[in-house]
């Protein structure tokens, strides 16, 4: 069965799983100086040879967290900046590794090892950047932005729940109005994140909604599809065109809020203006 495919906001980066395969070069020649080694049973030559890759491995899998991290903090309209500078760390650590690598395993001498590392360093960081440290916390309001982020939290958890639950089912309508259940869900919470004052109320809106459709979905899927009455079905799918509709609807209700509110500033700056 062809399946729909995940809606993705426009304009949103995502994270591509190249980034950072130079990094993992540097380990071609480390591993094929670790074979030499154990075929000539270099003891010594393998052990150093070793370490080094090992470092190296280190530095490739580090960065590939943080650039996971800034692409998911890239992503999200209000987030937290990461907690664990992951690229940061990794950047220094390709110092260290290079400067073991040609000082230790390669026997150069202190100031060549020395410039290496801090070649690699300047150049990692020139190349990848660094993490991200500033918080996106706009328009706030009277809310805390923990409250904000466990709300979104929580509603993609059961996003994502669906969206498991979902793979098991065969009939391409029901999983194609469920796909985009999901897809407008997430447009509420990018809206939500945009401007977290109407957290308070979109949260029972998200809370209840999502939640049952969570609920129905698992229903549906603990059953042998095919023994499920064909009337329960047909309710099934007027239920989802009725969850499409209020989706809509309450999107439309945080876009005019937002409307609304620029009205409002754009009133008062006028009053400002004209004193």
């Amino acid at each position: 069965m062809s399946k729909a495919k995940r809606y993705t906001p426009k304009g949103r980066p995502t994270f591509h799983y190249t980034k950072g395969t130079l990094l993992y070069l540097f380990l071609l020649p480390l591993f094929l100086s670790i074979l030499l080694a154990l075929f000539n049973t270099n003891i010594k030559a393998f052990i150093l040879n070793g370490l080094s890759f090992l470092l190296f491995l280190a530095v490739a899998n580090l960065a590939k967290k943080g650039f996971m991290q800034e692409s998911l903090y890239h992503q999200d309209t209000f987030t937290k900046a990461p907690k664990i500078p992951y690229k940061m760390i990794a950047g220094y650590l390709l110092g260290g590794a290079t400067f073991f690598t040609a000082f230790v395993t390669g026997e150069q001498d202190l100031v060549k090892s020395s410039f290496l590392a801090v070649i690699a360093t300047v150049g990692y960081y020139l190349y990848y950047g660094f993490d991200p440290k500033v918080d996106k916390f706009e328009n706030l309001g009277d809310v805390s932005s923990e409250f904000v982020l466990e709300t979104i939290k929580e509603a993609r958890e059961k996003l994502s729940h669906i969206e498991s639950s979902m793979t098991n089912i065969e009939d391409l309508a029901l999983y194609e109005k469920l796909n985009l259940a999901v897809a407008k869900s997430e447009n509420i919470l990018q809206a939500i994140q945009e401007d977290p004052k109407d957290v308070r109320v979109a949260r029972k809106f998200l809370t209840v909604y999502i939640d049952g459709v969570a609920k129905v979905t698992d229903s549906y899927t603990s059953l042998e599809e095919k023994e499920i009455d064909p009337e329960i079905k047909r309710k099934l799918h007027t239920l989802m065109d009725d969850v499409e509709t209020r989706f809509d609807k309450e999107l439309k209700r945080l876009k005019q809020n937002n409307e609304f509110d620029l009205d409002v500033h754009i009133d008062v700056l006028k009053e400002q203006i004209k004193h």
